[in-house]
């Protein structure tokens, strides 16, 4: 089935799923077919081969970024590390993070009140195709620059219509800036929110997002409102529409305008309001 199909606009919910679903295993089995597949012994089981995967996220650790405000980061403390008693090795850690930080998952429910927390996010919503719409230039230009409603018509007239419950990844490049505070959120200041500049997404972008009945929306920054906003339109519309949001993202760039999977799996904090990511996606 072609991108952008007229069959995809108005096909109904569960013709959309099937679409989804035959998109996922055609991904997945030409990552198999590939040479060097990692196959089975009895050849009914394979894996995408190592070249087809490609990490999205930050790791987590002290140099993690979080929201000017929050009063903590990520912390790591080392509980055990070294030999038994019994004579073999153990190690094991104790961690804790704010929700919001680093890599993660914003849930609807951080933005829209009754709206989905992290444990009931559909899983159809974190795992989908994705699309990578690019406003790299406009955040060169501008570190304050907003995708507009025009740049997802653009890619469109390009790539073909956003399908209902695509995934789609706003590429500013700025992950390239991260773990330096000032230049990935225009100040380094503890506690002061007030003077921060980055790119991200403007309140008709997101409108039109909704109208498009995309399943999630991500971006390579530290929000997907920009740095100056203070009434976070993106997020309140978006969630409004119980779309989900993953920030911080990185390597973007390594992706395809169409064509990608995306595994955007957050930890699984029930009543959260968001959570750590790991995203990953399967290059076709």
């Amino acid at each position: 089935m072609r991108s952008g199909s007229p069959f995809l606009a108005r096909a109904p919910e569960g013709a959309l799923r099937h679409c989804k679903t035959l998109l996922a295993a055609a991904l997945l089995a030409t990552a198999c077919a590939a040479p060097g597949a990692v196959q089975g012994t009895a050849g009914t089981h394979c894996a995408p081969r190592a070249d087809k995967l490609v990490e999205l996220g930050h790791p987590f650790d002290a140099e993690t970024i979080y929201w000017p405000t929050e009063s903590t980061g990520f912390r790591l403390t080392p509980l055990h590390h070294g030999l038994t008693p019994a004579g073999f090795f153990y190690a094991a850690n104790a961690y804790a993070a704010p929700e919001h930080g680093g890599t993660h998952l914003d849930a609807p429910i951080h933005f829209a009140v009754g709206k989905a927390t992290t444990d009931a996010i559909p899983l159809a919503r974190l795992i989908a195709p994705a699309v990578v719409i690019e406003m790299v230039e406009q955040a060169g230009r501008d570190r304050d620059a907003l995708l507009s409603a025009q740049d997802i018509e653009r890619f469109e007239q390009v790539h073909g219509a956003l399908p209902a419950g695509v995934i789609v990844l706003v590429r500013t490049d700025w992950s390239a800036r991260w773990p330096d505070k000032l230049a990935y959120l225009g100040s380094a200041r503890a506690g002061d929110a007030s003077d921060l500049h980055f790119p991200g997404i403007s309140a008709d972008a997101a409108r039109m997002l909704v109208a498009r009945r995309v399943g999630a929306v991500g971006i390579d920054t530290a929000s997907i409102d920009h740095g100056p906003s203070r009434d976070f339109w993106a997020h309140r519309i978006l969630m409004e529409a119980n779309i989900p949001a993953f920030e911080n993202l990185a390597q973007l760039d390594k992706l395809p305008a169409r064509g990608a999977l995306l595994l955007a799996l957050p930890m699984n904090i029930r009543g959260g309001s968001g959570g750590p990511l790991r995203a990953v996606a399967i290059l076709p």
